[in-house]
């Protein structure tokens, strides 16, 4: 009985120190080491492409060509946006494939949520009916499909040339606005005449005439053009 109970008795110190071990490990394992957390502002978690040339459908059907160098997708700012600092550059497609015009900009930014576009530098357009538009800035909407701008903007066609500090078009630039215009372009008659005699018809930037306007309207005065 004594052997027994002396026996008995190192097992209950050996189990006494087991579970002092085991209280003691469980204690570190609960023991956490946390950091200074981080605010959404000094997040940047976004997505970074470099040399992209991709195609982007609408409803199933392929609208647009993008080339850019750089494309940042950012969804911790808000509103959420894609970012394009090193340029961008637009293919814009028709049902069947064939490019309608093109859209380029040194810098650009896309709304996802307001599926609003924002082109900053030097923005220009061009579609197939020959029109080139020049500005430093322009905003494409896309629930609206039309583009406009607030700033100084220049439209030629082969037939004129207009100016103006605000602009609005469809997405094609076959029906545009310009406000507070100024244009210039070749009457007909002098056209017929240098045609007669052989000589090449006067530019219509060299000509620099003045689109008329009412003169109660003088401030405000839009030109809207339907090619």
């Amino acid at each position: 009985m004594l052997k027994t109970g002396r026996h008995t008795g190192r097992m209950t110190v050996a189990g006494l120190w087991l579970v002092l071990l085991l209280l003691s490990a469980c204690g570190e394992e609960a023991k956490e080491h946390t950091a200074r957390a981080i605010f959404p502002s000094d997040s940047v978690s976004m997505m970074t492409t470099y040399g992209v040339n991709t195609l982007i459908s609408d409803s199933g059907v392929i609208k647009y060509r993008i080339v850019t160098e750089r494309w940042d997708v950012n969804v911790i700012r808000q509103p959420n946006r894609w970012e394009f600092m090193k340029g961008v550059f637009f293919e814009q497609f028709d049902e069947q494939f064939h490019v309608q015009g093109y859209i380029q900009a040194d810098t650009a930014w896309y709304y996802d949520q307001m599926k609003l576009w924002k082109l900053r530098g030097r923005v220009r357009v061009r579609n197939n009916n020959g029109l080139i538009y020049t500005s430093e800035e322009l905003y494409w909407d896309g629930m609206k499909h039309e583009l406009y701008s607030h700033v100084f903007s220049q439209v030629i066609t082969p037939e004129r040339t207009l100016q103006g500090t605000y602009f609005r078009s469809d997405e094609r630039m076959t029906h545009y606005t310009v406000s507070n215009s100024k244009g210039s372009f070749v009457p007909e008659e002098e056209q017929e005449d240098n045609s007669a005699d052989g000589t090449a018809p006067v530019d219509s930037t060299q000509q620099q005439m003045q689109a008329p306007v009412r003169p109660a309207a003088q401030k405000h005065a839009k030109t809207n053009v339907n090619e």
